[in-house]
């Protein structure tokens, strides 16, 4: 008898143990959900603030330009954002409705995301001096990584990364499959090509010139500088999402499609910009070329005609 009730009293003890552990269990998870909706409304809010303060450079770099290829995927690239971020946000915000992310949540972020990438790789080809070669091999390899990311997103009854089970009640939540640091994974593996093409290019071309002006810097260093940030939070977005718990898995979602957007965009800016001080620099180094060995007329116009390209 006195067994029995030790027995049961364990057993008690037990169930008030596991039940305790589930309830502080599902307060981390509401934890970590308010962070992860948190972290996405200020993505969005980011977005808007960066719109603000350079619209003038927009206006002054895009608006007076031709229409045409570059024109419309840098247009994709930098208003779809807004309606991806503002989904995702009131995806966060939601008392009811259906299980974020949505179809069409998903597909604009995609389109968000292919035009930066877009707009990276037009700027790359540019650099090769617009060789078809590398040309085809960007496409081919472009639409092999869109493939990829989008089969491994849209597989939602077979994780390939193994996931904790969510402890919200419900069907819902505003969590995501752990299938998406695969698809972060090969967006960053791409990212990377187009980071070691520019600087095989830069290294290659002007390592042991004496054309190594601002204007190098800017259309060469800028540019990588701004792919070295994009790849970061591609990166944080892969171990988040397969390491941290299910409640983080949302976390920079509207932040990766932020910061595509805001640097290609910026990318984009400071390469016209630099086509414009090569137009302002070109007599000065006409003149001083044939007394101090500056670079000559011919190439400073072939820098000019990289980023004139974009």
């Amino acid at each position: 008898m006195v067994l029995v009730s030790s027995d049961l009293q364990a057993s008690q003890g037990i169930t008030a143990v596991s039940f305790f552990l589930s309830e502080m269990s599902y307060v981390s998870e509401v934890a970590d959900l308010q962070i992860s909706k948190y972290a996405n409304i200020g993505g969005l809010a980011i977005l808007i603030f960066d719109y603000c303060i350079t619209f003038q450079d927009e206006v002054r770099w895009t608006w007076s330009r031709p229409w045409g290829l570059i024109h419309i995927v840098f247009i994709i690239s930098r208003y779809l954002p807004f309606v991806g971020s503002g989904l995702t946000a009131y995806a966060a915000l939601r008392v009811s409705g259906p299980c974020p992310p949505s179809l069409e949540e998903n597909v604009i972020h995609i389109l968000s995301i292919v035009a930066a990438e877009g707009l990276l790789v037009i700027r790359t080809w540019a650099f090769w001096k617009k060789s078809k070669k590398l040309l085809i091999g960007l496409l081919i390899y472009s639409t092999a990584t869109v493939i990829g990311a989008v089969a491994m997103n849209i597989l939602p009854n077979h994780q390939l990364i193994s996931t904790d089970v969510s402890m919200i009640p419900g069907p819902c939540g505003f969590e995501s499959s752990r299938n998406s640091a695969l698809v972060y994974s090969i967006l960053a593996l791409f990212e990377c090509v187009i980071l070691i093409l520019t600087a095989y290019k830069w290294f290659h071309d002007y390592r042991d010139s004496e054309i190594q002006t601002s204007i190098v810097t800017t259309v060469y260093g800028g540019s990588m500088l701004y792919m070295f940030c994009i790849i970061s939070i591609t990166v944080i977005n892969v171990i988040i999402d397969a390491a941290f718990p299910v409640g983080f898995t949302n976390m920079f979602d509207t932040l990766q499609l932020v910061i595509h957007s805001v640097l290609a965009s910026r990318i984009l800016f400071h390469l016209r910009s630099s086509d414009s001080h090569a137009h302002e620099e070109d007599m000065s180094l006409m003149i001083s070329a044939p007394r101090y060995g500056q670079p000559s007329q011919i190439e400073t116009n072939e820098i000019r005609d990289e980023s004139h390209e974009v």
